[in-house]
């Protein structure tokens, strides 16, 4: 079993609510528009892994384009998302072959299962844009089975 970590867009911001939404998690994926200092935040919490977004440097040594992982035997794919314009759960599924998209960019919560696949969008983590609720997930793996829980933040 394994507890991975999912957040996005925190624009430089690590809410105080983050260390307790993500407590105990085995790794952490960030879904881009990381921002400065939070990489190093998200580390006292867990390892973590970022992909750059439209508003981070793309020379950033600390962030990839996207990341292609195995975990506890479920295939992960995370991007932002904004390499697809607006991304959408169908453009997300057509494009990636993994058995769980995590993307940003829109700073909306949504979790989407079919075709025994996901696609996730953690919502924004940093400031509250948009009159959107800022929030993490939390993705369990357990036995090749995938759970995934929004955590809204304040």
């Amino acid at each position: 079993m394994g507890i991975i970590g999912l957040i996005s867009d925190t624009h430089g911001v690590v809410r105080p609510q983050v260390f307790d939404a993500l407590a105990g998690v085995e790794l952490i994926l960030h879904a881009g528009d990381v921002g400065a200092g939070v990489l190093g935040d998200l580390r006292v919490i867990a390892p973590t892994r970022a992909v750059h977004g439209n508003t981070d440097p793309i020379d950033d040594p600390e962030v990839a384009e996207s990341i292609e992982m195995e975990h506890a035997g479920v295939r992960i794919h995370v991007s932002h998302g904004h390499e697809l314009g607006t991304p959408t759960p169908q453009r997300l599924l057509a494009k990636y072959s993994a058995d769980v998209i995590v993307y940003g960019h829109t700073h909306k919560q949504l979790v989407t299962h079919a075709d025994d696949r996901w696609v996730v969008n953690p919502g924004a983590a940093g400031q509250r844009r948009f009159k959107l609720q800022p929030s993490v997930a939390r993705m369990t793996i357990r036995d090749g089975r995938v759970e995934i829980e929004i955590v809204e933040l304040e």
